[in-house]
């Protein structure tokens, strides 16, 4: 799968891990002790959260690109 969705990326002191936060999936973040591992991470949290998404039935947002502007 290649990720299309934004991914919000900060490092969080209180858990001392980089954190990966997707804006368009509710509830959808991951976490890493490195940038690239946050990343990883990320993805596979997109595709197991599409995947319950459609067990369940319920809808899966289409990836609208950049959301926010610097």
């Amino acid at each position: 799968m290649s990720v299309k969705y934004e991914l919000v990326i900060y490092w969080s002191n209180e858990d001392a891990s980089f954190i990966v936060e997707v804006p368009e999936l509710p509830g959808c973040m991951a976490d890493g002790a490195t940038y690239e591992e946050a990343v990883a991470n990320a993805k596979r949290i997109i595709e197991e959260w599409i995947e319950t998404a459609r067990e369940l039935g319920r809808y899966v947002p289409e990836p609208r690109g950049r959301l926010m502007y610097a």
